[in-house]
């Protein structure tokens, strides 16, 4: 029986081996430009292994295969068209000058010294009233990366501020798909899970706004000159009105009447159209490359906004470049490597191998420390695996789900501890959909700003230190071996 098992598991272990290796030399060959196509190509290669090797050891039919890597690919749907609208939105939202108008107003207000711990407890803030770390990334982060890059702070930094704020509030929000779904697939009532998960996320946030803090008062980024320069680049070429704030205003109201997101997006996208129509109508006559100003230039430049890369010179070459949108069109990279994250996700689920490592796994959870590791630690593999957070959050629940129940303990451990593992790391995989996402929005590579993420791998380390040290950790009454 340990043979055929054992036997199992080395087939399992193939395609990941395969994955890791090809994805180690495309960093190495194509460094930051991985994700323009050679990570895909290797999620490809990985994915055919996976069918080889399944299809000669365990003799899965084709079509059983095709099903589970179509049924995958058709799960992350609505991922993909709330990319599609979330560059759309980085267009309209610069062309219409209201993330200009933020980064204005927010040079003038945030101080450099601050900036990064001030950036990370805005977002939070932010993500915890709106229940998303894509739309708060999307929209605030994007000013944020203005005012940083302003200050003179490197992109690692800026982005690791941000997402760092932004997934703390989504950890945590009611409104949360993720802090729902987490809930509810381990049975805990939502704000039993919300106040357990504090005993993680507070600390290890907490260490994470020291970390940012000192490290705003180490650095020498005053950045006035160049402070100077983006806000007169930013008045010369647009109308710069605090009424264009309204904009993102009326957004948050929206999700806070917990709008669908698309729903969302989409009136988002609208109503900064009709603001760049009437406030900045000589920028999208400008795009439309149409010599007239008539009804053809408009609709012509408002279409390219949407979909299209966009430039504006505003006579500054560091500005030109945090300006530049990429619409609709630049999240094809992503999406397209979300295709073939979702094609390797399906292979190993069709073929049994992700069952095989997770039995595996089971083996190596004894006492509530390491229980709680081995749970963590699965999220992440499932994160790798999948290159998807609900499905990690998912997977991991459903295979733990007996065993915290079996021991005695209650479920908003096991609950918090997918949390923990799936959820906040789930950015820091370049080829996880959370990843991708916010790496095309912010305009930086996942590898850039992964270290100073760290809030990020934080929470795992401090959820199972708490576990060891057995922190108010909930057990029932009853328990079976």
């Amino acid at each position: 029986m340990w043979r055929c098992n054992a036997a199992a598991l080395v087939m399992a272990f193939i395609p990941f081996i395969v994955l890791i290796v090809l994805i180690t030399c495309c960093i190495a060959v194509f460094g930051n430009a991985t994700l323009d196509g050679a990570s895909q190509v290797t999620l490809l290669v990985a994915s055919a292994v996976s069918v080889l090797v399944g299809h000669f050891s365990k003799r899965l039919e084709w079509s059983n295969l095709e099903k589970e890597i179509s049924d995958k690919i058709a799960s992350c749907t609505p991922a993909i068209i709330i990319l599609l609208l979330i560059g759309a939105i980085g267009g309209t939202w610069m062309v219409a000058g209201i993330v200009p108008t933020m980064i204005y107003y927010g040079m003038q207000i945030i101080q450099p010294e601050i900036f990064l711990v001030s950036s990370s407890l805005l977002c939070a803030l932010v993500s915890l009233m709106i229940g998303s770390s894509w739309t708060t990334v999307a929209t605030i982060g994007l000013a944020l990366m203005g005012i940083g890059k302003a200050h003179g702070f490197d992109d690692g930094w800026i982005a690791g501020s941000i997402i760092t704020g932004a997934y703390f509030g989504d950890k945590l929000s009611p409104l949360s798909d993720t802090t729902v779904l987490a809930s509810s697939v381990s049975g805990t009532p939502l704000f039993t899970h919300i106040r357990y998960m504090l005993y993680t996320t507070v600390p290890s946030f907490c260490i994470s706004l020291v970390i940012f803090l000192v490290a705003g008062f180490m650095m020498n980024v005053s950045g006035q000159g160049s402070v100077a320069e983006f806000m007169i680049g930013l008045e010369q070429t647009f109308v710069i009105s605090p009424w264009l704030l309204v904009v993102p205003v009326l957004t948050g109201v929206m999700i806070a009447r917990r709008w669908p997101s698309m729903v969302v997006l989409f009136m988002a996208i609208l109503l900064a159209v009709i603001v760049a129509l009437l406030v900045q109508p000589q920028l999208v006559h400008q795009i439309s490359g149409e010599n007239g100003q008539g009804l053809l230039a408009s609709y012509k430049g408002m279409m390219r906004v949407c979909y299209d890369s966009t430039s504006i010179d505003t006579g500054n070459a560091v500005l030109n470049e945090l300006v530049h949108t990429s619409g609709m069109a630049g999240m094809m990279p992503t999406i397209w490597l979300i295709i073939c994250a979702q094609t390797f996700g399906g292979a190993l689920t069709a073929t049994g191998q992700l069952e095989d490592l997770m039995r595996l796994v089971l083996r190596l959870a004894r006492g509530t420390a390491s229980l709680v590791a081995t749970t963590v630690g699965t999220a992440f593999f499932c994160n790798i695996a999948t290159a998807d957070q609900y499905l990690s959050i998912m997977l991991s629940s459903s295979m733990f789900r007996d065993v915290y129940r079996r021991r005695g303990y209650e479920p908003q451990l096991l609950s918090r501890s997918c949390e923990d593992g799936a959820t906040v790391t789930s950015v820091l995989v370049p080829w996880n959909t959370c990843g991708l996402t916010q790496s095309t929005v912010l305009g930086v590579a996942t590898l850039t700003y992964l270290p100073y993420c760290f809030f990020n791998y934080l929470s795992p380390l401090v959820s199972i230190f708490v576990a060891g040290i057995g922190w108010n950790i909930k057990r029932t009454k009853h328990a079976t071996s």
